[in-house]
């Protein structure tokens, strides 16, 4: 009876060492991750203000649970991400507070922030442009390239903006014989993607203003690919 005494204490203390071990262990965790996640929170939204959404923010929330039991492979914490769309209105988990071209931006400017440490190999972008033009469609389509540097990015996209900075320009056209509808799928290059570019700035294929401004674009795509 004496050794069952002594075998249980002893057990009684391993237990209560590895508790402190792993109590330990998730604290340092936790330390560490709230740091990532401020620093994390800030350079997003930093993005978001480029991409026509000043007055969006990003902030992470860390649930933190006292009791070991709660653990799980991943620490202590349940990590909610939240966004604050407009101004005046309350953080929430994303899905539950921003429309889907928010979510979309929102998406671009996390992995660019991510860009480098993220595995992921393809990434698909729609309505990422919604709502957006002139400079700030400028600015979505230099991010995406920037992202297409460790990753292949397919966006869907009406903005001549966004287009002129794809390494592939691909265009989807809808066509119809008797009772079938059909899609095509068309790479352009040369000539005929600054006529599509030209095309998707005023709908007239043969503008000299349109094709100049569309070489323009071309040119400043392909500055900033060339930059390091």
């Amino acid at each position: 009876m004496l050794f069952r005494s002594e075998r249980i204490a002893a057990l009684a203390a391993e237990a209560d060492a590895l508790r402190a071990r792993v109590l330990a262990g998730a604290a340092a965790l936790t330390r560490k991750r709230a740091k990532a996640a401020s620093a994390f929170a800030k350079e997003v939204t930093a993005e978001l203000r480029d991409l026509a959404m000043p007055d969006a923010a990003l902030t992470v929330d860390l649930q933190t649970s006292p009791d070991p039991a709660d653990f799980t492979a991943d620490g202590a914490d349940t990590v909610t991400l939240l966004l604050v769309p407009h101004k005046g209105s309350e953080p929430r988990p994303l899905g539950k507070g921003a429309s889907g071209g928010e979510l979309s931006r929102l998406m671009l400017a996390i992995e660019v922030v991510l860009a480098g440490v993220n595995t992921v190999p393809t990434f698909v972008f729609d309505e990422v442009d919604a709502g957006i033009g002139g400079k700030v469609a400028v600015e979505v389509g230099r991010r995406l390239a920037r992202l297409a540097r460790s990753a292949q990015v397919v966006v869907v996209t009406h903005l001549p903006q966004v287009a002129a900075f794809a390494d592939r320009h691909v265009v989807v056209a809808k066509g119809s014989e008797g009772a079938v509808t059909s899609s095509s799928v068309q790479a352009v290059d040369g000539p005929d993607r600054v006529r599509e570019l030209v095309r998707m700035l005023s709908g007239l294929e043969d503008s000299a203003s349109g094709a100049e401004h569309a070489a323009e674009l071309l040119g400043l795509a392909a500055a900033d690919r060339a930059a390091p």
